[in-house]
């Protein structure tokens, strides 16, 4: 697959959140139409992300000084978790490209937010390239950004890229000379940029979250941000990016609930229910009313959430961060939590006939087993309750 340099047409402008909201639901109701096929055949959504940034949603956060809708968090939230419960590999690829903005908007010079947030306006999709398979952890990189002059110049290699290979422009982190961390945003078919689609994990298939390899890649100092002083000082954009990953979970256990109620109606009575039909099976229906108030209390720490991350923006603080990564970390727990279970339950409460490969409803536990795996949920219970006993704030890092 090859991307275009630049986007084909200039996406709309989006001047509201609730703007915002309608075009999610108008995108997610087409984008519901094909996702199993896409899922099944490992279709990558192209023109499906060239709708969906072309709709202007992938612009919602530019703050309204550079001409942007500059949404709520609570809205990016809910646009994120509509687009994922029809298809959540959708819902992913946005996730760095607005982590990335925030970023931008804490470290960038005006020069370079004036210019990456009209690039953004215009259609342009950000990827990324963050994390490394072969570093220590996921906090470790070996990528370096060395300075030589008026330019930077990248070595390295990343996995899981999420949105690389369908970028305009990839941003990539590496540490300079200093050991300070530094964002390079590098064109997508810059010499020495090489993207492997090799993705093959059995879920968030259409992701293409696979290699993106820097060999003497050169790009303008100008094009490079300190991206280490979004965390040298307390900014949200940690919990932005965990707001983002909880959204997508929520999304899938909404898609999940939905594939539940409509199968569990066409599922045969049990044998000593004495009933006619299977959606009057009283166990059913418990495990069905169960299941729904689960989902929407997801939806409501992630709205919490949401509104956390809003205050930590409005007034920055060591506290109003801790509190929003404090929030957000709940909203990621119970949000991973749920899109396991109603994945599951899909299949409890609509019978053996539900596993048949013509259905493909497997695909709502796969891709919500393997994005859940993003950060260890064990992790977010110690962030809590560390925080809620012993006032311990979490560290900050875009996985808090």
């Amino acid at each position: 697959m090859t991307t275009a340099a630049k986007p084909t047409s200039v996406a709309h402008v989006i001047r509201s959140d609730e703007e915002a909201i309608a075009a999610a639901r108008q995108l997610a109701a087409r984008f519901a139409v094909e996702a199993s096929v896409r899922d099944r055949e490992r279709r990558l959504p192209a023109a499906e992300l060239d709708e969906f940034s072309a709709t202007g949603l992938w612009a919602i956060t530019v703050p309204k000084a550079y001409g942007g809708a500059g949404v709520s968090y609570v809205t990016v939230a809910e646009v994120i978790k509509i687009i994922s419960a029809a298809d959540p590999s959708l819902g992913q690829i946005p996730q760095n490209h607005l982590g990335v903005l925030d970023i931008l908007l804490q470290t960038a010079t005006e020069e370079q937010k004036r210019h990456y947030f009209s690039k953004v306006l215009e259609g342009y999709r950000f990827g990324n390239a963050f994390s490394e398979a072969k570093s220590k952890h996921a906090g470790t990189f070996d990528t370096r950004i060395r300075f030589d002059g008026d330019e930077a110049v990248i070595n390295g290699e990343k996995f899981y890229c999420t949105g690389a290979l369908f970028a305009h422009i990839v941003p990539v982190v590496g540490l300079d000379e200093a050991g300070n961390a530094q964002i390079a945003f590098v064109e997508r078919h810059a010499p020495g940029l090489t993207i492997v689609d090799n993705w093959d994990g059995f879920g968030q298939r259409t992701t293409a979250s696979g290699n993106a390899v820097f060999f003497d890649v050169r790009v303008p100092r100008s094009q490079v941000i300190p991206a280490h002083l979004a965390f040298d000082q307390p900014t949200a954009n940690g919990p932005i990016s965990q707001i983002i990953q909880a959204a997508v979970d929520t999304g899938i256990a909404l898609g999940a609930l939905e594939e539940t109620k409509r199968h569990a109606r066409q599922a045969r009575p049990w044998i000593d229910s004495q009933q006619d039909h299977g959606w009057q099976d009283p166990f059913s229906l418990a495990a069905i009313g169960d299941l729904e108030w689960r989902v929407h209390g997801t939806e409501a720490i992630l709205e919490k959430a949401g509104r956390a991350i809003d205050r930590a923006l409005a007034q920055p603080s060591e506290e109003s961060v801790a509190e929003a990564s404090v929030v957000v970390a709940q909203a990621k727990v119970l949000s991973a939590e749920t899109s396991l279970l109603a994945a599951s339950k899909l299949f409890e409460l609509a019978g053996t006939r539900s596993v048949l490969g013509k259905h493909n409803l497997d695909r709502h536990w796969r891709n919500a087993r393997t994005h859940t795996l993003h950060d260890p949920a064990r992790w977010k219970y110690h962030l809590i309750g560390n925080y809620l006993l012993n006032g311990v704030k979490p560290a900050r890092h875009a996985w808090n």
